[in-house]
């Protein structure tokens, strides 16, 4: 039978690794899975299904922002996921609340204070620092068009935020092109976008102000 377990996700060994040794003292009954991009994340939720929390670092190769949030969020909507961020702006904060996570630890938090964060969230509640910008009926707006996706969607979608044709998306994602064609067709009603350049415009304001 397979250990519960926790994925951290996070570019930056010297963190990643003291994290995880805050997750080892305190949780010992988790196993610790690690990730250190958007695709090895993607990975590690494919082969670990018994994951039961994500510590997520936002700025991480492959991520766009708050796309590895938001594609969590509707690939694996059962497993909470807590924004670990260097940057604890308010509004930083509040788009991870928005765009659906269940809690945000800043990187200089105490391991105490990590520790209660994770605990509150394992037990179903959510973790917020107390000063959190005012709700943007734009991020909502944002959010509920890009939960319409389906996963495959999302990552068409981050595609074409890239610049990529279709031929090159279907090379990219193992799909027929005439496959990607239906898939950009769709994405374009759901997001309510006219072009490909308006969903990438969209995409982009998924990124931060500021560094994560």
């Amino acid at each position: 039978m397979s250990l519960p377990t926790l994925l951290v996700a996070d570019d930056h060994p010297l963190f990643r690794a003291a994290l995880i040794q805050v997750l080892h003292d305190r949780y010992p009954q988790f196993r610790i899975v690690e990730a250190a991009s958007a695709q090895t994340v993607g990975t590690a939720m494919q082969e670990h299904p018994e994951i039961e929390l994500v510590l997520l670092d936002l700025a991480m190769p492959g991520a766009r922002g708050f796309s590895s949030l938001l594609h969590l969020r509707g690939e694996y909507p059962q497993v909470p996921v807590i924004v670990i961020s260097s940057n604890d702006d308010s509004r930083i904060i509040r788009r991870a609340q928005q765009f659906g996570a269940a809690g945000f630890i800043s990187k200089s938090a105490a391991a105490e204070d990590m520790s209660a964060a994770i605990d509150d969230v394992l037990n179903g509640d959510v973790s917020f620092p107390s000063m959190v910008a005012e709700r943007s009926e734009a991020d909502a707006t944002l959010a509920a068009r890009l939960a319409q996706l389906t996963p495959q969607q999302f990552r068409v979608l981050l595609c074409i935020a890239d610049g990529l044709l279709n031929k090159q998306i279907a090379h990219e994602l193992g799909l027929a092109e005439n496959t990607v064609k239906v898939h950009v067709t769709a994405i374009l009603k759901k997001l309510e976008c006219y072009s490909r350049t308006q969903a990438a415009v969209l995409v982009k304001s998924l990124e931060n102000d500021h560094e994560v």
